[in-house]
Protein backbone atom coordinates (compact mmCIF):
# COMPACT_ATOMS: atom_id res chain seq x y z
CA UNK A 1 0.00 0.00 0.00
CA UNK A 2 1.31 3.34 -0.93
CA UNK A 3 1.29 5.77 1.87
CA UNK A 4 1.48 9.77 1.51
CA UNK A 5 1.06 12.48 3.67
CA UNK A 6 -0.53 15.65 2.63
CA UNK A 7 -0.11 19.05 4.71
CA UNK A 8 -1.45 22.54 3.96
CA UNK A 9 1.24 24.66 3.72
CA UNK A 10 4.98 24.46 3.57
CA UNK A 11 7.48 23.22 6.10
CA UNK A 12 10.71 25.30 5.85
CA UNK A 13 14.51 24.02 6.32
CA UNK A 14 15.33 23.77 9.74
CA UNK A 15 15.30 21.34 13.08
CA UNK A 16 11.39 20.09 12.53
CA UNK A 17 11.67 19.48 8.82
CA UNK A 18 14.76 17.69 9.64
CA UNK A 19 13.08 15.73 12.60
CA UNK A 20 9.80 15.07 10.73
CA UNK A 21 12.51 13.64 7.39
CA UNK A 22 14.08 11.33 10.11
CA UNK A 23 11.29 9.28 10.93
CA UNK A 24 10.17 9.86 7.54
CA UNK A 25 13.20 8.16 6.70
CA UNK A 26 13.25 5.47 9.51
CA UNK A 27 9.54 4.67 8.51
CA UNK A 28 10.72 4.40 4.68
CA UNK A 29 13.02 1.50 5.42
CA UNK A 30 10.97 -0.06 8.21
CA UNK A 31 7.71 -0.52 6.36
CA UNK A 32 8.86 -1.35 2.61
CA UNK A 33 9.02 -4.82 3.99
CA UNK A 34 6.03 -4.88 5.49
CA UNK A 35 3.69 -3.77 2.32
CA UNK A 36 3.99 -0.03 3.53
CA UNK A 37 5.34 1.74 0.50
CA UNK A 38 6.05 5.56 1.65
CA UNK A 39 5.92 7.64 -1.47
CA UNK A 40 6.27 11.43 0.11
CA UNK A 41 5.33 14.45 1.95
CA UNK A 42 2.85 16.25 -0.97
CA UNK A 43 2.26 19.97 0.45
CA UNK A 44 -0.45 22.02 -0.81
CA UNK A 45 -0.25 25.71 -1.11
CA UNK A 46 -1.84 27.31 1.66
CA UNK A 47 -5.56 28.54 -0.01
CA UNK A 48 -5.59 32.64 0.15
CA UNK A 49 -9.29 32.77 -0.40
CA UNK A 50 -11.46 35.47 1.18
CA UNK A 51 -13.09 33.35 3.40
CA UNK A 52 -12.28 30.22 5.57
CA UNK A 53 -15.20 28.28 3.54
CA UNK A 54 -13.71 29.10 0.33
CA UNK A 55 -10.05 28.22 1.62
CA UNK A 56 -11.35 24.95 2.99
CA UNK A 57 -12.54 23.80 -0.27
CA UNK A 58 -9.81 25.24 -2.58
CA UNK A 59 -7.63 22.81 -0.27
CA UNK A 60 -9.69 20.03 0.01
CA UNK A 61 -9.83 19.92 -3.83
CA UNK A 62 -6.12 19.27 -4.13
CA UNK A 63 -6.55 16.48 -2.12
CA UNK A 64 -9.62 14.95 -4.02
CA UNK A 65 -7.24 15.07 -7.03
CA UNK A 66 -4.69 12.84 -5.58
CA UNK A 67 -7.20 10.31 -4.31
CA UNK A 68 -6.86 6.99 -6.20
CA UNK A 69 -10.16 5.27 -6.70
CA UNK A 70 -10.75 2.96 -4.07
CA UNK A 71 -7.86 5.08 -1.80
CA UNK A 72 -7.99 5.11 1.90
CA UNK A 73 -8.48 8.94 3.16
CA UNK A 74 -6.98 9.46 7.04
CA UNK A 75 -7.89 13.16 7.82
CA UNK A 76 -6.00 14.79 10.79
CA UNK A 77 -8.00 16.84 12.96
CA UNK A 78 -8.04 17.96 16.61
CA UNK A 79 -12.06 16.80 16.79
CA UNK A 80 -10.56 13.21 15.70
CA UNK A 81 -10.81 10.10 17.08
CA UNK A 82 -8.07 9.61 19.62
CA UNK A 83 -6.13 5.99 19.35
CA UNK A 84 -3.05 4.93 21.10
CA UNK A 85 -0.22 4.27 18.98
CA UNK A 86 -0.66 -0.04 19.08
CA UNK A 87 -4.36 0.57 17.88
CA UNK A 88 -2.79 3.35 14.96
CA UNK A 89 -0.93 -0.05 13.72
CA UNK A 90 -3.88 -2.04 13.93
CA UNK A 91 -5.70 0.51 11.39
CA UNK A 92 -2.51 0.69 9.49
CA UNK A 93 -2.20 -3.21 9.18
CA UNK A 94 -5.97 -4.08 8.62
CA UNK A 95 -6.37 -0.92 5.93
CA UNK A 96 -2.93 -2.88 4.11
CA UNK A 97 -4.34 -6.24 4.46
CA UNK A 98 -7.79 -5.19 3.11
CA UNK A 99 -5.89 -4.27 -0.34
CA UNK A 100 -6.14 -0.77 -1.16
CA UNK A 101 -3.46 0.68 -3.37
CA UNK A 102 -3.41 3.87 -1.94
CA UNK A 103 -3.72 5.69 2.05
CA UNK A 104 -3.36 9.35 2.38
CA UNK A 105 -2.98 10.88 5.59
CA UNK A 106 -4.01 14.78 5.78
CA UNK A 107 -3.00 17.72 7.38
CA UNK A 108 -5.29 20.70 7.27
CA UNK A 109 -4.65 24.09 6.58
CA UNK A 110 -5.57 26.47 9.76
CA UNK A 111 -9.25 26.60 9.11
CA UNK A 112 -9.51 22.55 9.33
CA UNK A 113 -11.07 20.09 6.68
CA UNK A 114 -13.66 20.92 4.32
CA UNK A 115 -16.91 19.05 5.11
CA UNK A 116 -16.76 16.98 2.26
CA UNK A 117 -13.38 15.80 2.74
CA UNK A 118 -14.64 14.52 6.30
CA UNK A 119 -17.51 13.00 4.96
CA UNK A 120 -14.95 11.16 2.45
CA UNK A 121 -12.79 10.20 5.11
CA UNK A 122 -12.50 6.53 6.12
CA UNK A 123 -10.72 7.98 9.38
CA UNK A 124 -10.67 11.23 11.16
CA UNK A 125 -7.90 10.83 13.89
CA UNK A 126 -6.95 13.53 16.43
CA UNK A 127 -3.19 13.65 17.77
CA UNK A 128 -4.97 14.22 21.16
CA UNK A 129 -6.85 16.86 22.11
CA UNK A 130 -4.31 19.92 22.15
CA UNK A 131 -3.61 22.11 18.90
CA UNK A 132 -0.57 21.31 17.27
CA UNK A 133 1.29 23.88 14.86
CA UNK A 134 1.44 22.14 11.38
CA UNK A 135 4.67 21.61 11.51
CA UNK A 136 4.85 19.87 14.99
CA UNK A 137 1.70 17.40 13.66
CA UNK A 138 3.78 16.62 10.23
CA UNK A 139 6.58 15.55 13.03
CA UNK A 140 4.04 13.89 15.06
CA UNK A 141 2.81 11.74 12.03
CA UNK A 142 5.77 10.61 10.95
CA UNK A 143 6.85 9.33 14.32
CA UNK A 144 3.59 7.56 14.70
CA UNK A 145 3.54 6.00 11.31
CA UNK A 146 7.34 4.61 12.10
CA UNK A 147 6.08 3.21 15.30
CA UNK A 148 3.23 1.69 13.46
CA UNK A 149 5.96 -0.19 11.45
CA UNK A 150 7.83 -1.36 14.15
CA UNK A 151 4.37 -2.49 16.21
CA UNK A 152 3.70 -4.30 12.64
CA UNK A 153 6.95 -5.73 12.50
CA UNK A 154 7.85 -6.67 16.26
CA UNK A 155 10.39 -4.65 16.54
CA UNK A 156 10.90 -3.48 20.32
CA UNK A 157 11.24 0.43 19.79
CA UNK A 158 7.93 0.84 20.78
CA UNK A 159 7.46 -0.97 24.13
CA UNK A 160 4.02 -1.21 25.65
Amino acid sequence: MRITVFAVGRMKAGPERELADRYFDRFTKTGSSLGLEFTGVGEIVESRAATAEQRKQEEAARIFEALDAGARLILLDERGKMLNSEDFAGRIGRLRDEGPRQLILAIGGPDGHDPRLRDRADLVLALGAMTWPHQIARILVAEQLYRAATILSGHPYHRA
